[in-house]
C-alpha cells in the first residue's frame, strides 16, 4: 500500500495545494465539496452531495462489513502569513489545521480502494464545519450523522496531522484522546451609577471578581483531581467610560472534559459559581451550549491501527498519542460506531515552532502518501477481519 500511495504522490500534492489555495470555512465548503464529489464519481463511487448541508458521502463495494473513513474539509478564519507558491488566495481564510491534507489523503485512499477487490463496503465521509458550529450549535459531524451518514457503519477511522512529530511516524492509543467541549455565555447584572458614588450602585465588576474566583475554584476544589477538566474565560465585555459603573457585564468561555459525569458536574458547578452574584445583591443569566463529545478511541480499532502502523512504518515509528483537552468533533461520529483517530507526523523543517492554528503553519508533503497508505490498509484489514 505504501508503494501504491507513493505512486500517486503528485496527485496528492496537487489536491492538497489546490485546497490550500482556496480555503473555505464552516459549512461554506461548496467548491471543495464539489471537487471531492466529482472526483469520487469518476472513481466509481456512489456519491451523495449536500449531506449535513455541504458534506459528501461516497460508498463503494457490496454486502459485508461497512467501514467509514472521515476527512474534514473546512479551513480557519485566519490570515496566512506564509509566502509559499500555494499560499491562501482568500483573505482571512487559511488551512491552518491541515484539513486540506486530510481531504487530499482521503481522496488518495479512495482512488486506491476503488481498484481493490473489496470484501465488504467502504464509505467516505467528507465533512464540513469541524472547526465551528451552526446557529443551533451543531457541527458538521452532528449534521451528517443526523442525515444518515453513519447508518449501518461497523467501524469508523480518521487521521489528523501532527506538526510536532517527524514524517514517517504515527501516534495511536485507546481511550480518551481529546476533550468534550461545551461553551457558556453569561451576563452578570448589577445596578449602574456614577463612579463617584459606588454605594448607590450594585457594581457588576465587584460581583465579577467573586464569580471569577468561584469559577477558578471549580477544577481545583470541586472536581476529582484525577478527572481532567478545564473551565476557561474567553471574553469579557462591560462598561463604556471611565467614571460610570455599568448595569451589567458579559462574560463567555469554554469548558472541557472527558467523562459525561464530569460534564454534568461542571454544569452544576458553573451555576453555583454564578449564584455568588445573587448572594452579593446582583443577578445573572447563564446559557450553556452543548458542543462535541470527548473523542475516546475504541480499544479494538486502535489496536488494528497500531498493527498497521508497525507493519508499514516499523515498530519504532508508532508512538503514543499525546492526550489533550482540545476539541475534535470526530467523537460525534464515534457515538454511532466504534472508531479511532491516529495522528500522523508532518513536521516541516523551518516550521517547527508553528503549530496547528498558527498563521505560519505548514506541513511536509512527504507525509501525504504515508497517511493515504495507513487509511487504505486499516480499512482493508477491517473488511478481512
Amino acid at each position: 500500500m505504501l508503494k501504491q500511495a507513493h505512486a500517486i504522490t503528485e496527485e496528492l500534492i496537487e489536491w492538497r495545494r489546490d485546497f490550500h489555495m482556496h480555503p473555505e470555512t464552516g459549512f461554506d465548503v461548496h467548491r471543495t465539496a464539489g471537487i471531492v464529489a466529482d472526483a469520487l464519481e469518476k472513481m466509481g463511487y456512489r456519491v451523495k452531495r449536500g449531506v449535513g448541508k455541504t458534506g459528501v458521502v461516497a460508498e463503494i463495494g457490496e454486502g459485508g462489513k461497512l467501514v467509514a473513513i472521515r476527512a474534514d474539509m473546512d479551513a480557519l478564519p485566519l490570515q496566512e502569513l506564509n509566502e509559499s507558491e500555494y499560499k491562501s488566495s482568500v483573505e482571512n481564510k487559511m488551512h491552518a489545521c491541515g484539513h486540506d491534507s486530510h481531504t487530499a489523503m482521503a481522496l488518495g485512499a479512495a482512488q486506491i480502494l476503488a481498484k481493490q477487490k473489496l470484501n465488504g463496503r467502504i464509505r467516505f465521509l467528507f465533512q464540513p464545519s469541524e472547526e465551528s458550529a451552526d446557529e443551533e450549535g451543531k457541527s458538521g459531524a452532528v449534521r451528517m450523522s443526523e442525515e444518515g451518514a453513519m447508518d449501518k457503519v461497523d467501524y469508523i477511522i480518521a487521521q489528523h496531522v501532527d506538526p510536532t512529530r517527524p514524517v514517517g511516524t504515527i501516534a495511536i492509543n485507546a481511550g480518551p484522546c481529546s476533550g468534550g467541549v461545551d461553551s457558556w455565555f453569561a451576563v452578570i447584572k448589577g445596578k449602574g451609577g456614577h463612579g463617584a458614588y459606588p454605594h448607590t450602585t450594585v457594581d457588576p465588576f465587584f460581583l465579577l471578581a467573586h464569580v471569577i474566583m468561584a469559577l477558578n475554584g471549580i477544577t481545583s476544589r470541586r472536581l476529582d483531581p484525577f478527572a481532567p477538566a478545564v473551565v476557561s474565560i474567553g471574553s469579557l465585555n462591560g462598561g463604556f467610560t471611565e467614571n460610570v459603573i455599568p448595569d451589567s457585564i458579559k462574560i463567555t468561555g469554554t469548558m472541557r472534559f472527558t467523562k459525561p459525569e464530569i460534564q454534568k458536574q461542571l454544569h452544576e458547578e458553573m451555576r453555583r459559581a454564578f449564584e455568588v452574584a445573587r448572594t452579593l445583591g446582583g443577578d445573572y443569566e447563564l446559557k450553556i451550549e452543548l458542543g462535541a463529545p470527548p473523542m475516546i478511541n475504541d480499544e479494538f480499532v486502535s489496536k488494528v491501527m497500531e498493527e498497521v502502523g508497525k507493519d508499514l512504518l516499523g515498530v519504532e515509528n508508532v508512538q503514543e498519542m499525546q492526550k489533550t483537552l482540545g476539541a475534535e468533533d470526530f467523537g460525534s461520529f464515534m457515538a454511532h460506531a466504534p472508531g479511532a483517530m491516529y495522528t500522523i507526523g508532518v513536521q516541516k523543517k523551518g516550521h517547527e515552532d508553528y503549530l496547528l492554528h498558527h498563521p505560519k503553519f505548514d506541513l511536509d508533503e512527504r507525509a501525504l502518501p504515508i497517511g493515504t497508505a495507513v487509511l487504505v490498509e486499516t480499512a482493508l484489514r477491517f473488511l478481512k477481519s
